[in-house]
């Protein structure tokens, strides 16, 4: 079982909030399906390739979760579910001009007894919180990755790179959008983090650490981390999940 939390704002720049989360509770299947997706695109193009795709994965992952699926059999389910979210969203954007550039990101995580699996394509990350520390689940598709990767640029130097939001893979533009899937076994108590790069920007890891393991109580943890990123700024949108294995 998870305990689940969501938020998604805006930001104090941006004029459209083209972030997207979904949170499912798979009563017959004991699954939570959660979802983060950040569009990009012109006009509503983003905002519809967000919307489209958290809520294909959901829909399509729940035609194939069965109860005591293993973690194996989660992680290539959730990889079909990516890749009919992107037909969907290319599908559209075949259909209507405005939209034919638009793409997003997305990061997921679906749930089995001893964990979960997550699931990601772009820079939308997903972080494992314990009292013990923080660790980054997911590897961005981006340039900047890349470059952290070969040396060339520190972790806390991408941050702040000017190119860090060049994504080298996205649902939408790449007509076989690979995504990437691991299995990441939780104790009773451990935290799985999604959020879009508008707070990764914005926000530290050991802040993120602190907020969840240490703040002034779980109901209000995506709160005060929002309050930190606009604290800076917030210049993109904002967007988290929070789930903590019960």
């Amino acid at each position: 079982m998870m305990h689940v939390w969501g938020m998604t704002d805006v930001g104090l720049v941006r004029k459209e909030n083209q972030d997207a989360y979904l949170v499912r509770e798979e009563t017959a299947t004991g699954h939570t399906i959660c979802v983060v997706c950040d569009g990009m695109g012109g006009a509503a193009g983003g905002r519809v390739a967000s919307g489209i795709a958290v809520e294909t994965f959901a829909a399509e992952l729940e035609k194939i979760l069965t109860r005591g699926m293993q973690p194996q059999q989660l992680r290539e389910a959730s990889s079909y579910a990516v890749s009919l979210a992107n037909r969907a969203i290319r599908e559209t954007a075949g259909r209507i001009e405005e939209y034919r550039s638009m793409g997003t990101t997305l990061v997921s995580a679906v749930s089995y007894d001893g964990g979960v699996v997550v699931s990601n394509v772009g820079d939308s990350r997903a972080y494992h919180i314990t009292e013990s520390g923080i660790t980054r689940v997911t590897k961005d598709h981006s340039l900047v990755e890349r470059m952290v990767d070969r040396g060339d640029i520190t972790a806390e130097e991408a941050r702040r790179h000017p190119n860090r939001n060049l994504i080298t893979r996205a649902l939408g533009p790449d007509a076989d959008a690979q995504c990437d899937g691991y299995i990441c076994p939780m104790e009773q108590g451990d935290f799985l983090l999604l959020c879009t790069d508008g707070l990764v920007d914005t926000v530290t890891d050991q802040e993120m650490l602190f907020e969840v393991i240490h703040g002034a109580g779980l109901d209000g943890c995506l709160d005060r981390l929002l309050d930190i990123s606009k604290s800076r700024g917030a210049s993109d949108n904002v967007t988290a999940v929070l789930m903590q294995k019960l």
